[in-house]
């Protein structure tokens, strides 16, 4: 069966089929509220169990979404829960066509928005050591994947999903899934997907071209990977790939397949695991 007639058949597939078939490696909440809550709770919940434990935390982590932030925000708050003994390896970064990453007040910028949504807001004495909190850029990023190393991997890594169900900016490329961290070209499927949704009037010609990012291998080599797929508008562009990553064959067409044999759980809202309007 070629890609285009697997979509078709998974496309016709219900949220209550998908759920049967899935074996409990999907999770379908009622709305977009309810899925940022589920992620703000595992984040919270995971630093919690691992402080407890006595143990560091170490979670790659997405900016998209980015509605569980202000509410892990929260939680942090409200449950005084230490940041001290974690490790955030953010996914990604944009940079300019030299390859350099933005800087942090580009209005595009990952660590940016991350500053602004959590970090500048949590008390000094639960915050995570400056040392500890890693974005990829261009002077980190041929020495990130011996760091995740150096602090004996990944515990989990938390993202979204790519219309062409890339993870990070890891786009469709051969060999995708033993990729490492590095400078990466975006496609068009991404750099229109994105400048949709970045409030910049449709200026795909500005638009950044270039990236850094953590590789396919650092994700898939995560003991857990948990990913939150949503339309997150009103435009239903995920729901073909909810179903890809669930249940595509694995290719390197579609990133995401690749997590098959995985720790994964697939988290959903009510619209992006709906069956599509109109099935081409």
């Amino acid at each position: 069966m070629d890609r285009r007639q697997e979509i078709r058949e998974l496309q016709r597939l219900s949220p209550e089929e998908m759920v049967q078939r899935a074996e409990g490696r999907l999770l379908v909440v009622e709305d977009l509220e309810m899925l940022h809550q589920h992620c703000a709770a595992a984040i919270a919940g995971e630093i919690t169990a691992s402080n407890d434990a006595g143990r560091p935390t170490r979670l790659i982590l997405p900016v998209g979404p980015t509605g569980q932030y202000p509410l892990v925000r929260q939680l942090v708050e409200e449950r005084g829960i230490s940041l001290a003994s974690c490790w955030f390896f953010f996914m990604d970064e944009y940079c300019d066509e030299q390859g350099v990453a933005v800087p942090a007040d580009h209005p595009l910028s990952f660590r940016g928005e991350m500053q602004e949504l959590f970090f500048r807001h949590i008390d000094p004495e639960l915050s995570i050591p400056e040392e500890q909190l890693v974005f990829p850029d261009h002077d980190n990023v041929d020495t990130l994947a011996a760091r995740i190393d150096e602090v004996g991997g990944i515990d989990t890594c938390y993202a979204g999903i790519g219309i062409h169900g890339h993870l990070a900016f890891n786009e469709p490329a051969p060999g995708v899934a033993n990729s490492d961290p590095r400078l990466v070209e975006l496609n068009d499927f991404t750099v229109t997907m994105n400048a949709i949704r970045a409030h910049c009037g449709g200026n795909v010609e500005c638009f950044p071209r270039k990236a850094v990012t953590v590789g396919m291998r650092q994700i898939l080599g995560a003991h857990r990977i948990r990913l939150y797929c949503r339309n997150g508008g009103p435009y239903d562009w995920a729901n073909t790939v909810l179903r890809l990553a669930l249940f595509g064959r694995p290719g390197d067409d579609y990133p995401v397949t690749h997590i098959r044999g995985k720790d994964y759980l697939i988290v959903a809202d009510r619209e992006t695991a709906a069956v599509p309007q109109v099935i081409l």
